[in-house]
């Protein structure tokens, strides 16, 4: 056995980390917006981060390595953290963050989670295309007969600065050349071997993809390494089209309290989402919604066993219902502390999978600031009323000796 063999054996021998020690760096990383490399550093620094993963003693070393946090999270997959914001929800009703009657008024609204991708380019995404297939034929010991190594990133360069110079008939003909030399490539590799790996197959199969898409295409390919990134309009003025996939929100009307939140697979729309939605409270709260307050984007939703309410409705609006519609729009807030407090903003976590939990860790953040700053409030409270006692009993006190 050589010491590879061995070290890897004395690996699998080593006991499984804690659970507790796992929860509580991913509590920490949703809390405070970190990275796996922040959280797992920053961890022998702070002696409060250590009690509260369940160590007794002062430790001096890193927990476990930074690939250790991203493993368990593939490994509890979304109903995992599905738990975890279960969790929260229970702390917030322990300690007065969210009321159990607030359970049955829920407002609910879609968002853009945008993947951590360049902005996509024809020109770029061909040319690096190439790259790779380039790659995996020298890797894979197929001799090309030409691999445009230097033509290709030349090709590439004069394309972005013809559509610069809003030279675009000269931009047309530089993709153009593009596509010639993916599609030379791609040929070549099929006329030279017989036996294609599951990499080299798939590689493939997103070149041919890039060479037959056209550009009023739906379900497009937008970046090589995210293949199920989709581009999203939501009309906004300052940024027309966001590249990624779509967050459904639900949070309780009254206090704001996120209470279910999925990573929906590309851009379905808004009303196809609502049941799933609606099913996940109920499951993880255990309580039925009774009105859920939505905009007009959830038109034609087919949900019968919640009242629904769109903004603006009129018909069958009592003054209560009037002021819960009201409180609608406050969901706009939340979403906007998930993407600048969270990593809803900016989602770095890769695959379908990444998509769920970098959007349940951003809820499970956002659950915990909340429920810190009514336990601060408490505390400045208790601490108000135990001063007000103090300086009773001392007025009492002279009051005697007098």
């Amino acid at each position: 056995m050589n010491s590879l063999q061995l070290s890897t054996q004395q690996k699998a021998d080593l006991p499984a980390i804690a659970t507790r020690m796992m929860v509580g760096l991913t509590l920490l990383q949703s809390l405070y917006s970190l990275s796996e490399d922040d959280v797992v550093n920053r961890w022998p620094e702070n002696p409060y981060w250590q009690y509260l993963c369940g160590e007794t003693f002062f430790q001096h070393q890193p927990p476990i390595a930074r690939s250790g946090l991203s493993k368990w999270r593939k490994r509890i997959s979304s109903q995992g953290m599905e738990a975890l914001l279960q969790q929260t929800l229970t702390v917030g009703l322990a300690v007065g963050a969210v009321k159990s009657r607030s359970l049955k008024r829920v407002s609910v609204d879609t968002t853009v989670q945008p993947k951590a991708i360049t902005y996509p380019t024809d020109s770029k995404l061909l040319n690096r295309s190439r790259e790779h297939l380039v790659g995996l034929a020298k890797k894979e010991g197929i001799r090309l007969r030409q691999s445009y190594q230097r033509k290709g990133p030349q090709t590439a360069l004069k394309a972005g600065r013809y559509a610069h110079a809003k030279q675009f008939k000269r931009m047309r003909k530089s993709i153009k050349t593009l596509k010639t030399y993916l599609g030379r490539v791609v040929r070549d590799i099929e006329r030279k071997t017989d036996i294609v790996t599951p990499e080299l197959k798939d590689t493939l199969t997103q070149a041919k993809r890039l060479l037959k898409q056209q550009r009023n295409d739906s379900h497009k390919l937008y970046s090589l390494h995210e293949p199920y990134v989709s581009c999203i309009s939501k009309g906004k003025a300052h940024k027309k089209y966001e590249f990624g996939n779509k967050v459904s929100v639900c949070v309780t009307n009254k206090e704001n309290f996120i209470i279910g939140t999925q990573g929906l697979e590309g851009n379905p729309y808004d009303g196809h989402t609502l049941k799933g939605a609606l099913d996940q409270v109920a499951e993880l709260s255990g309580v039925r919604p009774e009105r859920c307050y939505v905009d007009r984007g959830y038109r034609g939703h087919g949900v019968t066993d919640t009242a629904i309410f769109l903004s603006g409705q009129r018909r069958n609006v009592t003054p209560t219902i009037k002021k819960e519609l009201k409180r609608r729009s406050a969901i706009e807030a939340v979403i906007g502390h998930e993407k600048t407090e969270g990593r809803l903003g900016w989602n770095q976590l890769r695959g379908l999978l990444g998509d769920k939990v970098n959007a349940l860790m951003a809820a499970i953040g956002y659950n915990l600031r909340l429920i810190l700053k009514v336990l601060s409030f408490l505390r400045q409270i208790i601490k108000e009323l135990f001063a007000d006692l103090t300086d009773s009993n001392h007025q009492t006190d002279n009051s005697i000796l007098a």
